[in-house]
């Protein structure tokens, strides 16, 4: 597993990962976005051939990340499910149980129609809303009427599953999922790998990191113009960042 990258914004120490999540050390925290559990047996519901695993690689890979970062919860900030419960979500439940210890709190996403009695039987805390944890606050959807007055808190949020797209030397160009970090909030990538990006077009003041393929050599980077302060300070390497030095495959664009 390639080492997180390490991210301080407002005093708070962020790490994060090529799967797609961020680990907040000081809450022990995993925050996570956009999951879709159950969304490929619902294209399969409907005559659409998508194998089941790519659901259970998605599992696989958040039983992983919380076994790399040992967290005492979990942050869902919205659509943790596609739509109504199928089959799929039994499997979910059967992973939940092999978490007995771990809190699941999720942020109400637009995608998140169960009954409460699926939640509450899941363990799963829902709020909806804003969730606001010390100097952070959590969202599903940033756009959806959000205000910043000030001593705002700053959010996270998702919904949009962000992609930023790398141009070439001549015409060809790829896109990548990314992390976005603005002066006000930020957005996670989509967990879920059956989702896709939607290309944004980031402030000059804010920071974007691409999540490229383990295939795909990549050069560190120089120090973003727009580097905070706060993040240039020595650390102590936790666990997680041990490994080779620099980003592996999460790649800071500004």
């Amino acid at each position: 597993m390639h080492p997180a990258f390490p991210y301080r914004i407002k005093g708070q120490q962020l790490w994060l990962s090529p799967d797609r999540c961020i680990f907040w050390e000081d809450q022990r925290s995993l925050i996570v976005s956009d999951l879709h559990f159950g969304k490929t047996g619902h294209f399969r519901k409907a005559g659409i051939a998508v194998p089941q695993s790519v659901y259970q690689e998605d599992l696989l890979r958040l039983l992983c990340q919380i076994q790399y970062f040992q967290p005492r919860q979990l942050l869902v900030v919205g659509d943790l499910f596609h739509s109504r419960e199928n089959k799929e979500l039994a499997l979910f439940q059967k992973w939940r149980e092999d978490f007995p210890d771990l809190g699941i709190r999720l942020i109400e996403g637009n995608h998140d129609i169960l009954h409460e009695d699926w939640y509450k039987k899941a363990g799963i805390d829902v709020s909806r809303g804003v969730l606001t944890i010390d100097s952070f606050a959590f969202v599903h959807d940033i756009t959806d009427g959000v205000e910043f007055p000030d001593k705002a808190p700053y959010y996270f949020s998702g919904h949009l599953h962000p992609g930023i797209r790398i141009r070439g030397m001549g015409k060809q160009s790829l896109q990548f999922p990314c992390f976005y970090f603005g002066t006000e909030y930020a957005v996670l990538p989509a967990f879920g790998k059956f989702t896709g990006t939607v290309s944004i077009d980031p402030m000059p003041e804010s920071n974007v990191f691409a999540i490229l393929p383990r295939s795909t050599p990549v050069t560190t980077p120089a120090p973003s113009a727009f580097q905070a302060a706060d993040r240039r300070r020595p650390m102590a390497r936790p666990p997680w960042a041990a490994g080779p030095k620099g980003p592996g495959t999460i790649f800071q664009i500004q």
